[in-house]
């Protein structure tokens, strides 16, 4: 019996400037890409990832320029990001059914700020 076991590590950075420049460029692009993904899902009623990543992974390549791992993890930070808006409002937390808070949350796709975290693996930084 084979066990995988990944181990997740918490590292600090110390970039030079130029590459200080490059993480903010990338993750600027890469927040872009999420928001304007959410607002695509948004206005399709896309939300299984299958089906997200079949139908905008070439434009998302394409429009924002990512290369096929972080426009991956775009995907599914967005993905994710909706799934936990759904269960938030399954739960309850923006109102009962109907109220002014709720319809608002329901209407408007989800932003990401422009430094927001972005997962990066292995695969990214090669």
């Amino acid at each position: 019996m084979v066990i995988d076991v990944k181990q997740v590590v918490q590292v600090r950075l110390l970039p030079s400037p130029e590459q200080a420049s490059a993480l903010a460029d990338t993750l600027r692009a890469c927040n872009t890409a999420a928001s304007w993904l959410s607002e695509q899902m948004h206005t399709a009623g896309v939300v299984r990832k299958f089906d997200v990543q079949k139908r905008f992974y070439a434009e998302l390549r394409e429009r924002f320029g990512l290369a096929a791992q972080p426009a991956i993890r775009v995907i599914g930070k967005t993905v994710d990001a909706r799934t936990t808006l759904r269960a938030n409002l399954k739960a309850g937390n923006y109102g009962p059914p109907g109220s002014e808070r709720r319809r608002k949350v329901e209407g408007t796709p989800i932003r990401f700020r422009p430094l927001a975290g972005q997962p990066f693996d292995a695969r990214c930084l090669s």
